[in-house]
């Protein structure tokens, strides 16, 4: 399987030693990658496979929904925006909406989050004990 993460800017050096672990893990399970793009406009050259936008109005999921929606794919690229969000138009691109909550959060912890969580995902599908 193979996993991208496209996210507007960069992480603050506070956040970016957790992310980063968490990166360093995935390879384990799958092909990953993370594209870090100034503004939105580098976002569109580089959606791949099914397009996961995260976004407030999304779908909630469980860690162990996630894991079976993640499943069956081959290649997904999840998308976080910038602290402006991201427009319409690349929403209209996306497969899925995820959301996390429905309260925001910094591009940064979304991507904390995010990061996290589908490494759970893939525990969770390994059937490992990292997920509780």
């Amino acid at each position: 399987m193979k996993i991208r993460f496209v996210v507007v800017g960069k992480p603050s050096r506070e956040f970016l030693s957790v992310i980063v672990d968490f990166e360093k893990r995935l390879p384990k399970y799958c092909s990953f990658e993370v594209f870090e793009v100034k503004d939105e406009s580098g976002v569109e050259n580089k959606l791949k496979g099914t397009i996961v936008v995260l976004d407030v109005r999304g779908k909630q999921l469980s860690s162990e929904a996630l894991s079976s929606w993640l499943r069956d794919k081959e290649a997904v690229t999840f998308v976080i925006g910038g602290a402006e969000g991201l427009s319409s138009k690349v929403k209209q691109k996306a497969n899925f909406l995820l959301s996390f909550s429905q309260m925001t959060f910094p591009h940064q912890l979304a991507r904390l989050i995010l990061t996290e969580q589908v490494y759970r995902a893939f525990t969770i599908l390994k059937n490992e004990k990292y997920h509780k």
